[in-house]
């Protein structure tokens, strides 16, 4: 069974990779997996402890065909390194390299604008100004969507407050269920049983 890699990091944001995850493990087509810098526990935003699956160098080691896509959690991290992770970058550059999709929301995709992978691709973040405030060498604002996500051939972007889109999206993608259930899916989910 293909894995689906989720990278976490300290205080990432735990609600922004639930709803996918629970919705990839109900179709059983692949195993969920984490990886992070090392193996040490990571505690959420919200405070739950994760022993992640692997640290980065096993999955650099690994052969990619194991997996199917790599998810980029979004959370506190991203600033407080200043978008310039080396180790996440060669992880990126393996899915990429391997046309493998890689999906990111929040200020996970500040960190891909950050590296340059947003620039010649549509893509949506937390905000064109932001982005441009924050990434000194971005130059894809043209290519920027005021869209709560957008997913291409190879990524999949989201802002901080499109956990559902986000998700749809990447269920699109791997074909967990058919268009129509996936849109019932999330019009079920976005709306609730009853209107305020």
């Amino acid at each position: 069974m293909k894995e689906i890699l989720i990278f976490i990091s300290n205080e990432y944001a735990d609600w922004e990779i639930g709803y996918i995850g629970a919705e990839i493990r109900k179709t059983n087509k692949y195993k969920i997996s984490t990886v992070a810098i090392n193996k040490e526990v990571i505690i959420s935003m919200g405070g739950l402890n994760v022993n992640p699956t692997y640290c980065i160098d096993e999955v650099l080691n690994k052969n990619i065909e194991n997996f199917q896509m790599l998810i980029l959690c979004g959370g506190e991290s991203w600033k407080k390194e200043k978008y310039e992770n080396q180790s996440v970058k060669k992880l990126v550059d393996m899915f990429k390299e391997n046309n493998k999709p890689i999906s990111a929301i929040c200020d996970a995709t500040t960190f891909l604008a950050f590296n340059g992978y947003l620039n010649q691709i549509e893509h949506t973040g937390n905000s064109v100004d932001y982005i441009i405030s924050t990434c000194p060498n971005y130059i894809g604002k043209n290519n920027y969507i005021e869209k709560q996500c957008v997913r291409t051939d190879c990524f999949i972007t989201a802002n901080g407050t499109a956990t559902l889109e986000f998700s749809r999206e990447i269920m699109k993608s791997l074909g967990l269920k058919t268009e129509e259930e996936i849109d019932n899916w999330y019009k079920f989910n976005k709306n609730g049983f009853y209107s305020e």
